[in-house]
């Protein structure tokens, strides 16, 4: 194939639900492109499913924090090269670090305990909703709703003081800030890694029946790499199902047919919530990986040291994988879409953000059958200064 030079990601939407056109155009022309990193680094864009999940699965191709060179800026500037992963941080390990720290991980995420946390999932869910009902006839929806239950949900896993919400929701906010500068994101970090460090050090002497207390209890962990891990967790354990309950409802609000569909059959909102993460796929930037040596893949060598940008939303709108990608379809099965991932590098958290979203948005219509905008559409301000996609608001209004 003919060598194609992308000098960027592209990172520019048109609309609100849609990834960035010129995706879409790289991936019927160039499947895996030539990309010159905002560093320097000549690397690859992948934008095809085929190649997404090949990338994805293949363990020539590294996770290695160190190994990686960003897609993206921070304010405007290059990210520089990271160290080493830190103790604990396994999502930027190869085996057998990362297989390690993922085993002691799947014990505390089995799909029986994320079901036994279904009723507790269903009284927080309610209990938001009705604190909303009383508030009036109208709500910010991310403020009352979107944010706080699943921020709720992880504290509670993990044994985070809900009454500490407040700061590691701001840091958070900041770490993923496409403004930040690299320092600000940095001493974000830092402060959510020793707030959740003294925490876990206090799980020593008042441990209670949660995740960072079960970890604790392995014997096999420090309190750093237990610190690291449950940061993880934390991070991403309410940002992403919180804007996915956003946009998600924006979505549906702005797809009336689509959403009598599901009102007219409750048992379609399992459809519904992977149709979601397909179609929005709030993940902005995709994913990374290093080649460990020269790997052939669609048609090109991919030279050992060159790093790969993954983009899961070009990816998630290939019609080669699925029909009419670019249509909003509850009805559709959308099975194998890659949002959480895929391979060994797979969202642990996955089966926990499904009953969240499954549970969240089938409460939501239901008590609010006249849930409607309470701006103009346009009007909505969108996250496309964030890393992490989807509404920094959104106003509603219901009887």
């Amino acid at each position: 194939m003919t060598e194609t030079l992308y000098s960027e990601l592209p990172s520019q939407r048109t609309t609100p639900f849609d990834p960035p056109a010129e995706l879409g155009l790289l991936r019927e022309r160039a499947p895996i492109s030539r990309m010159k990193f905002p560093d320097g680094h000549l690397g690859w864009l992948v934008t095809s499913y085929e190649l997404a999940r090949e990338v994805h699965a293949d363990r020539r191709f590294s996770s290695r924090a160190e190994l990686q060179h960003s897609p993206r800026t921070v304010a405007g500037k290059p990210v520089p090269q990271r160290p080493a992963a830190k103790p604990g941080m396994f999502i930027g390990m190869d085996a057998p670090d990362h297989t390690r720290y993922r085993k002691l991980l799947t014990g505390q995420f089995t799909v029986r305990r994320m079901n036994q946390l279904m009723p507790r999932i269903e009284q927080i869910v309610a209990e938001h909703l009705a604190a909303m009902r009383a508030s009036g006839t109208s709500a910010d929806l991310v403020a009352e709703f979107a944010l706080p239950v699943p921020s709720m949900v992880i504290c509670e896993l993990l044994g985070v003081p809900y009454e500490d919400r407040a700061a590691f929701q701001e840091d958070t906010a900041k770490a993923l800030r496409l403004d930040s500068t690299f320092e600000e994101i940095m001493e974000a970090f830092e402060r959510l890694e020793d707030f959740v460090l003294q925490l876990a050090k206090r799980k020593h002497v008042e441990p209670g029946d949660d995740m960072l207390t079960g970890l604790i209890a392995t014997g096999e962990l420090t309190d750093e790499e237990v610190a690291n891990m449950g940061l993880l967790l934390l991070v991403a354990g309410h940002e992403t199902t919180a804007n996915m309950l956003g946009i998600g409802t924006l979505l549906l609000l702005r797809h009336p047919e689509q959403l009598a569909a599901l009102r007219a059959d409750p048992s379609l909102v399992d459809n519904a919530v992977e149709e979601m993460m397909r179609y929005l796929t709030i993940i902005q930037f995709g994913t990374l990986r290093t080649a460990l040596e020269d790997v052939e893949i669609g048609g090109v060598v991919v030279k050992a040291g060159e790093s790969v940008s993954i983009s899961v939303a070009a990816a998630n709108r290939d019609p080669a994988r699925f029909e009419r990608p670019d249509e909003f379809d509850v009805r559709r099965s959308a099975a194998g879409h890659l949002a959480f991932g895929h391979g060994v590098h797979q969202c642990l958290g996955q089966q926990l953000a499904r009953i969240e979203m499954r549970v969240g948005f089938a409460a939501l219509f239901r008590e609010f059958p006249d849930l409607r905008l309470g701006v103009p559409a346009e009007d909505v301000k969108m996250r496309t200064d964030m890393a992490i996609y989807g509404v920094h608001e959104l106003p509603v209004e219901f009887s």
